[in-house]
């Protein structure tokens, strides 16, 4: 008998809802036309992606006009960093940022580091939460950029950006959010939150996977990533991808129902109860107990590989912190910035919960636990 199969890995990815499915179909078949064509097929696929642009900018807060579609998070990523350098490097070329950032994030920043960029990469608690006194000491009279995601992808920690921009803004410093995780989750207005750049990833808020979206605030000095014809206003060439940023567009519409429900977060933390009523001090929390994603639970089972543990959970969906190679644990990045120590982060288990999860599921995963871990 085939075991039941529960998904607990909405950080890595979530499925597309199907009210975004059913706003695609038209696009699938009907219409077809480019975008940039002034004549009946033209048109209405340029009326579809405004319409689109206009969603996503009502759920972060800003102007239908700053709002760049992109393939993802990754592109929307270093299309800020690289955007900005390239702008400013013939006046200034300091970059910080944490040690915690996703790859999308660090690798850019490393890649400019060869082009002559400076790159700080400020330190995290324990908790993966950085002070932002540190941003401000690592201010140099050269700082063109501050990037500091909103919230980690791991552990969920959610970062001080309020307090952040307040020094970036002090310094005229531009300051860029990596908000791939935390759009749809919690909120992301740009104003409140006082970034010039954020970035948004479709697949991460039940939109498809290959589109997402900058935002650009007025005036922010950035170079296009991609060149070629007059696309995007200039700031992002190639042909539109309709289909997509219809989709983004719905699931942007459907998130702002969702920011003030918390079904999700009071599953997690009763997730985290019957975890804590079985094991104990066998296991403890990874990331911040207050400032953290409503859906996010990372949790370490001392002194066991999380890998293995996982092996055994048949049928549920879920990610590790460490790897084993050669009967020695390597702890992912994050998890090392923050301190972990191995025999702890080693039994690093992420569970991300979404909105078709249930709490018989995770009483489910709760009973084989204890099964696996110990019969």
């Amino acid at each position: 008998m085939e075991a039941q199969k529960i998904y607990l890995d909405f950080n890595a990815s979530t499925p597309i809802a199907p009210e975004v499915a059913e706003a695609m179909k038209p696009f699938l078949s009907q219409h077809f036309g480019n975008p940039s064509s002034q004549h009946w097929a033209g048109i209405p696929a340029k009326g579809a992606i405004e319409h689109a642009r206009g969603q996503v900018a009502d759920l972060l807060g800003c102007s239908p006009d700053e709002i760049v579609f992109t393939s993802g998070g990754s592109e929307s990523n270093n299309h800020a960093i690289k955007g900005v350098f390239f702008a400013l490097r013939e006046k200034r070329n300091h970059i910080i940022t944490t040690q915690i950032e996703h790859p999308a994030v660090h690798n850019p920043c490393r890649f400019l580091e060869k082009l002559g960029a400076k790159v700080t990469y400020v330190p995290v608690d324990r908790y993966g939460r950085v002070d932002h006194q540190d941003i401000r000491k690592a201010l140099t009279s050269r700082t063109i950029l501050i990037t500091v995601m909103h919230a980690n992808n791991e552990v969920g920690t959610m970062q001080p950006i309020e307090e952040i921009s307040k020094i970036a803004r002090e310094h005229g410093v531009i300051f860029h959010t990596d908000a791939a995780q935390s759009v749809g989750k919690i909120s992301t207005k740009v104003d409140d939150l006082g970034v010039d750049l954020l970035s948004v990833a479709g697949h991460k808020l039940y939109a498809p996977k290959g589109v997402g979206a900058l935002y650009i605030r007025g005036r922010t000095p950035i170079e296009p990533l991609i060149h070629g014809a007059n696309h995007e206003t200039g700031r992002r060439a190639g042909t539109e991808n309709i289909l997509l940023i219809v989709g983004l567009g719905k699931a942007c519409e459907i998130a702002k129902k969702y920011l003030t429900d918390d079904t999700i977060r009071n599953l997690r933390d009763r997730f985290w109860k019957l975890l804590q009523d079985h094991f104990g001090d066998e296991i403890s929390l990874n990331g911040h107990p207050v400032h953290r994603l409503p859906n996010t639970l990372n949790i370490s089972f001392v002194g066991k590989p999380g890998g293995e543990i996982l092996s055994r959970l048949d049928g549920v969906a879920a990610s590790t912190g460490a790897a084993c190679h050669s009967g020695s644990v390597e702890l992912s990045p994050v998890l090392k910035a923050m301190g972990i120590p191995a025999r702890v982060g080693m039994g690093a288990i992420r569970f991300s919960l979404g909105r078709t999860t249930t709490l018989q599921e995770l009483e489910r995963v709760v009973y084989i636990l204890k099964n696996s871990i110990r019969p």
